[in-house]
């Protein structure tokens, strides 16, 4: 999907101070452009290894529970103004990491099994794939 010219790319660190709040400056920057999402005034694009960066920092440098930020992703990739690549397979993604003890990318490779074949020697993950047949 090729993004229009007036979409902002951002990085794991504006989502991260979003929803951690723990750098009162940059949160604030963070939410005035979450704000303008919300409001259909920005649109902002999302990329996968952005989004394994934040599942990443919440989970081991936060201890943030899975069910959690699954959750709180999955809330936050449906907004309107918030894109992504197969947005559908990631939100799939995130039910996976939500209910098994896999590694995020792992999650999000074996949603996309679904729909595409994907060949790996990992057990954990190819008994993922084979569970969703």
């Amino acid at each position: 999907m090729p993004l229009q010219k007036n979409t902002i790319i951002i990085d794991a660190n504006v989502i991260l101070r979003y929803l951690l709040k723990d750098n009162k400056k940059f949160y604030k920057e963070a939410e005035a452009l979450f704000d303008d999402v919300f409001s259909g005034k920005k649109k902002i694009w999302i990329m996968h290894s952005v989004i394994a960066e934040v599942v990443y920092v919440l989970l081991k440098l936060y201890s943030v529970p899975r069910k959690e930020i699954a959750e709180v992703l999955t809330e936050l990739v449906k907004i309107k103004g918030v894109n992504v690549q197969d947005k559908e397979i990631l939100l799939d993604a995130f039910k996976i990491f939500k209910n098994r003890n896999l590694d995020f990318v792992d999650c999000f490779l074996c949603a996309y099994s679904k729909k595409y074949q994907v060949i790996s020697f990992d057990k954990k993950l190819n008994k993922c794939m084979k569970e969703l047949i």
